[in-house]
């Protein structure tokens, strides 16, 4: 089967950054799904990922964790899904990627795709989307429903992957005032057709952009890039007894600057089930299958920003390039061998 992979870490330029190749298709065991993949999405991690961790000539690396396609077969003890079953997921950090042309998945990570979405706009929505259900409702406990005075959440770097659907789930499923932090005028747009009910630009002093609102002190704030650039405003905005998560890798913060206000700190990776097999792994299947009918009832809707092109290296290597632009706005999607 085609794949695209590494064994280096280099710079997107560098053509040996990602290259295409072929490999064996492999074999469904246990709770395994062998999915035909249709469309993947390109995250952060992606580029992370690559800068930290090599491969090797007998076994380049594969990257790629969002995914939308069809299930091709299945180990013996999947319970959830049949094949022709189209699915999407995020997979997980610790197996091969999702760049290839066929991949394997824990049934427990994967949810059925939404009915009413292609597999490219569905590609865009699995890792940002357990991403943001854990934020807001595992690590905040943010509470579901609308009940009065729910309170205010900021959220700094929203017109990003997770950003993009995050303030769509709690503006849909909670009474929360929601305001979006973009610094560019197309990217404040997107936040607001997210449903956030305010923006603010981080490129200025976010505390004095919240009080242009008459905003004093917000419950709760979520750090979604540059969190280090932005920790100090975010202490001197967090409310008495607030709570503060952040997906990021922020250089060295004073966390003991939270303590005079009895904020909480919560870090969010979405990795963490599936790499420690928690005994409620199950939990990011649930929260897939939860998007996927909260799409199909128009609730919301697909992050996609842009298609580039179908899944080769040449387009992989264009897309880490966008992504560490840190300009991108919504998910970027690749679809096709």
């Amino acid at each position: 089967m085609k794949a695209v992979g590494y064994i280096q870490s280099l710079p997107p330029s560098d053509p040996k950054s990602l290259f295409d190749f072929e490999l064996p298709k492999p074999t469904p065991r246990t709770r395994d799904l062998l999915v035909a993949v249709r469309a993947v999405s390109v995250n952060p991690v992606d580029t992370k990922v690559r800068m930290r961790q090599q491969g090797s000539e007998a076994q380049p690396k594969i990257l790629g964790y969002d995914c939308a396609g069809v299930v091709e077969s299945v180990g013996h003890d999947v319970s959830f899904f049949k094949p022709g079953d189209e699915v999407f997921y995020a997979g997980t950090i610790n197996r091969p990627g999702t760049n290839s042309e066929f991949h394997l998945v824990d049934e427990r990570l994967a949810g059925h795709k939404p009915r009413t979405l292609s597999f490219a706009e569905a590609a865009a929505l699995p890792l940002t989307s357990v991403t943001a259900w854990e934020l807001l409702f595992d690590r905040l406990r943010i509470p579901l429903g609308k009940p009065q005075h729910a309170g205010t959440l900021l959220v700094v770097g929203a017109s990003g992957g997770v950003g993009s659907i995050l303030v769509q789930l709690a503006r849909r499923l909670t009474g929360i005032t929601v305001i979006g932090s973009a610094s560019r005028p197309e990217s404040q747009q997107w936040v607001l057709k997210a449903g956030a009910h305010h923006t603010v630009d981080h490129s200025k002093k976010l505390s004095e952009e919240l009080r242009k609102l008459g905003i004093q002190h917000v419950e709760f704030i979520i750090g979604l890039t540059h969190t280090d650039q932005h920790f100090d405003e975010i202490v001197e905005l967090i409310a008495p007894q607030g709570a503060f998560a952040l997906i990021d890798d922020p250089d060295l913060i004073d966390v003991r600057k939270l303590k005079l206000k009895s904020a909480s700190l919560h870090w969010e990776s979405m990795f963490t089930r599936s790499v420690y097999q928690t005994p409620d792994m199950f939990e990011q299947h649930r929260i897939l299958e939860q998007i996927s009918t909260l799409v199909d009832e128009g609730l919301i809707r697909t992050t996609l920003g842009t298609v580039a092109g179908r899944i080769t290296a040449e387009n992989l290597r264009a897309a880490h390039t966008a992504i560490e632009s840190h300009k991108s706005i919504g998910k970027l999607v690749l679809e096709g061998f």
